[in-house]
């Protein structure tokens, strides 16, 4: 008994099958995510560090230095480097492509903590880190104008109503804000003026950090009553800056506005954006690692409408960069190559067979080939790519081919005077191994894809 034999005797079932197999394979593909390239893990973590004021030389001494000692003690680490600049370092680590990458991070902020004495004390916050993938770029960035609110005034809005409505979307993992800060108080203070007190910016800057606290108060406790203190003793614009008294010379109190001045600015003046020739907080958005790019960005664009009726509405928001452009241009490329060479191949095998029913049987192995690949590749966790795409262009021919031996061979034993039955069951139990045998030796031409190592083997890995 061939392996087709069961399949012809009973051809209701076999019809039932093919047709639940047609519907699950649409299914799969609905739920596909779409994407340039296939998804790949790089074992890559980046570790962030921050000090202000610090200059290149000292941030890659007393910052970079101690970091990348106790990184380099990781296992597995293939390659790492570091940029130290003006306030701030990060280090890049990347690790041999068979470490899990969840792993690395554990052990990433084990080395963090281990490196906490080596670092400066007056450090603002602890290193922080991040797993970094290359194929990770933003889907869509926006920029949002004004112009007649401060670029402070924008990235608050930016802020509190886009940035966390956009990382509700469904698919979103994170919307960045750039381009601007957020508000602060600056203190500029005249050198000479403070040397003349007998104190130096050391001595401003603590000030500074212990009148801007909010600390509980205790509270007073009587036989009957007791009375808890509340009073906020933060500072919240420059004014109350301005009066605050630093020390007193000759009985004299020095004031802060006397020695220099203090004024409404951002946290970090040196960051800007711009959209053209305005100046624009730029909102970037990141997809998370399953969803489907196109049906984000779809999703994000038909909440932009309702965004814009929370924010003031002298903003603007524009779509300055939306990465699916090209990823749809792409996929329907390749999507209409693999349409077209469907009738190709159903035009030349009429051509040749001359004859409807063959040519009708052997189309339509095409779209059920098609359709189990798609639920297959659902399971596996693939992705609609332009390299799986390709690798479903390739297969129709072979898909084709093995229909086309088969049907030959059955309308020869028909035309000898088989009954249809007869010679469907004598076509496929005669050929079937032959045309098995065909298969799985143009399957083993891709085997080596299978075991190729390094980047390239994991890019080729769903093809």
């Amino acid at each position: 008994m061939s392996i087709s034999e069961p399949f012809i005797r009973r051809p209701v079932g076999t019809s039932l099958l093919a047709i639940g197999l047609f519907l699950l394979g649409i299914v799969a593909y609905k739920l596909l995510p779409v994407a340039p390239i296939p998804r790949v893990d790089f074992p890559m973590i980046q570790v962030s560090a921050s000090l202000p004021g610090a200059d290149p030389a000292t941030v890659a001494s007393s910052l970079a230095a101690p970091l990348e000692k106790r990184l380099g003690q990781i296992a597995g680490v293939s390659e790492m480097t570091s940029i130290s600049t003006l306030g701030g370092a990060s280090v890049t680590i990347q690790f041999n492509l068979d470490r899990k990458v969840d792993g690395a991070a554990r052990d990433v902020a084990a080395a963090i903590s281990a490196a906490a004495s080596d670092l400066p004390i007056n450090l603002p916050s602890p290193p922080t880190y991040r797993k970094v993938n290359p194929a990770d770029a933003p889907i869509m960035i926006l920029a949002m104008t004004s112009d007649t609110l401060k670029p402070t005034d924008v990235y608050e809005a930016a802020d509190t109503i886009i940035a966390q409505r956009l990382s509700q979307v469904e698919g979103v993992s994170q919307a960045v804000i750039s381009g601007a800060d957020k508000s602060a108080v600056r203190v500029q203070v005249n050198p000479a003026a403070l040397a003349s007190t007998g104190m130096g910016l050391e001595d401003v800057r603590t000030y500074l950090s212990q009148v801007n606290v909010d600390l509980p108060k205790g509270s007073i406790d009587g036989e009957r009553d007791s009375y808890t203190l509340e009073s906020n003793d933060q500072l919240l614009d420059a004014g109350d800056y301005q009066s605050l008294i630093l020390t007193t010379k000759s009985n004299v109190p020095i004031k802060l506005s006397s020695l220099g001045k203090v004024f409404e600015g951002v946290e970090n003046e040196r960051v800007g954006g711009w959209a053209g020739t305005n100046r624009a907080v730029l909102v970037i958005v990141f997809k998370q690692p399953d969803a489907n790019v196109i049906e984000t960005v779809d999703r994000i664009k038909a909440v932009l409408p309702e965004l814009e009726r929370w924010i003031p509405p002298s903003v603007k928001i524009r779509l300055i960069s939306d990465r699916t452009t090209t990823i749809r241009a792409s996929v329907e490329e390749v999507q209409f190559s693999l349409l077209l060479s469907i009738a190709l191949v159903v035009m030349v095998i009429f051509l040749f067979l001359r004859r409807f029913w063959p040519t009708f049987i052997a189309s339509i192995t095409v779209p059920l080939a098609l359709a189990g690949t798609f639920g297959f590749m659902y399971l596996f966790g693939y992705s609609l790519d332009n390299l799986s795409l390709m690798a479903i262009t390739i297969s129709v021919g072979f898909v084709v081919d093995d229909a086309i031996v088969v049907i030959e061979n059955v309308f020869r034993f028909i035309e000898q005077g088989d009954r249809t039955m007869v010679a469907a069951l004598k076509g496929a139990r005669q050929i079937g191994f032959t045309v098995v045998s065909m298969s799985l030796s143009l399957v083993a031409v891709f085997i080596p894809l299978l075991f190729m190592g390094g980047l390239i083997g994991r890019l080729f890995h769903e093809f």
